[in-house]
């Protein structure tokens, strides 16, 4: 296992800080990246320096309040990300994991410069349970990533997850609390409590076919699947568990949407980067804890960033400010 080269936020903040200052227009809209259970950030410093008299566009006051609050956005993701990975890297699969597939409406969104809504839906495993606190959950940590890979654009993450449900009780909140929220993109989370409740998989990807031929018609939204979690109680219906993770892959196939493996990138974890099944699962052997939440959004994360493809906000981010990855 590779181990984690140190992380000095004043290393990089600075050229990042200069790099903003001078290559932001100053037209650029203020990023509004936040969670359904986020605190929300504070408002930047009004106060600005006086232009200069050979560089005005990029020093004017509305340029420097612009570039302010992107560079605090980059402060905020290193704070909360503080050392989580620091004795266990966030690594992806070895040998790779099937591409996520393209996702036209979050890429079209970010490039004509509008809002993007992202809908987390799912059980306990989306909710957070496990997870120290919300900030720790996965939707919360997905924003962060997505902040920091995108500090100029308006994202939401929407945190719809109910502990306990799977898909029949999904889809009687389908309509209020995904569809009509006109979401661009839905990440469903589903099948684990199908599973632990011995429900017949083929059920289960039934009922998932037919939420995902809802949401399309509605508004064209992309959709992302995620598959159960690879953990002592799941494993217990190994039999069970298989089927639904290859079930969940057909019906994403066939309605041509991505798919997280979830179930995978875990055992992966486990099996072949030799990381005890403690350093990522609490002790009722089901729900993930702050580090299995935060390298299943951080890999989640980049899967979306990699499917959305090379997308120009406007603003050049140094290569280093980019690339790290706290989370």
């Amino acid at each position: 296992m590779s181990s984690l080269r140190p992380f000095c936020l004043t290393s990089w903040l600075a050229p990042a800080a200069a790099a903003l200052l001078l290559l932001m227009p100053a037209s650029q809209p203020r990023a509004q990246t936040q969670a359904a259970q986020a605190t929300p950030a504070q408002p930047a410093d009004s106060a600005a320096a006086p232009p200069s008299q050979t560089t005005v566009a990029a020093t004017s006051p509305e340029q420097r309040g612009v570039t302010a609050r992107a560079i605090d956005k980059v402060k905020e993701v290193a704070k909360s990300a503080g050392d989580i990975f620091s004795r266990v890297p966030c690594l992806p699969p070895k040998g790779g994991s099937k591409a996520m597939g393209s996702l036209p409406r979050v890429a079209s969104k970010l490039v004509a410069g509008q809002p993007v809504v992202i809908v987390a839906f799912g059980s306990s495993s989306t909710a957070g349970f496990g997870a120290s606190s919300p900030e720790f959950n996965y939707p919360n940590r997905l924003a962060a990533q997505l902040r920091r890979h995108y500090p100029t654009a308006d994202i939401t993450v929407i945190n719809a997850g109910v502990g306990g449900e799977d898909a029949p009780e999904m889809m009687k909140r389908l309509q209020t609390q995904v569809i009509d929220v006109h979401p661009d993109l839905v990440i469903w989370q589903v099948g684990t409590n199908a599973v632990l409740r011995n429900l017949d998989p083929a059920d289960t990807a039934k009922l998932v076919e037919d939420g995902i031929s809802r949401i399309q018609a509605a508004g064209g939204a992309d959709i992302v699947l995620v598959d159960p979690q690879y953990s002592p109680a799941v494993n217990q219906r190994a039999e069970s568990a298989g089927k639904m993770v290859k079930l969940l892959g057909k019906v994403a196939e066939l309605r041509h949407v991505g798919i997280f493996p979830r179930f995978e990138v875990m055992r992966d974890w486990h099996e072949k980067q030799a990381i005890p099944v403690e350093s990522f699962v609490i002790a009722d052997g089901l729900h993930m804890n702050d580090w299995g939440y935060a390298c299943f959004a951080q890999l989640l994360a980049d899967d979306i960033i990699r499917s959305v493809g090379q997308i120009k906000l406007g603003v050049n981010v140094p290569a280093d400010v980019r690339t790290y990855r706290p989370m």
